[in-house]
């Protein structure tokens, strides 16, 4: 997937265990879980505004794109 959460890079910066973060964003462990690690197919913006006030930081400092990396090209129809 292009996007790449790096909600763990901030965790660390801040010092903070995951258990902790949950519970000051209102979401269960398992759930966050599933957003660090990259699972999640959406976020709430209510929960990355959570993010930002718990962490201090930017949207851009948890989340970034990046290109896939292999590129099939489309296959082009001939008749």
């Amino acid at each position: 997937m292009p996007i790449i959460v790096d909600i763990d890079v901030m965790l660390a910066r801040r010092k903070m265990p995951v258990g902790v973060l949950a519970e000051r964003i209102g979401i269960t462990p398992a759930n966050l879980a599933v957003l660090k690690n990259g699972r999640a197919k959406a976020i709430r913006f209510t929960t990355l505004i959570a993010l930002c006030e718990v962490l201090e930081c930017q949207p851009g400092d948890l989340l970034r794109w990046e290109p896939d990396r292999v590129h099939e090209p489309a296959a082009v129809a001939t008749s």
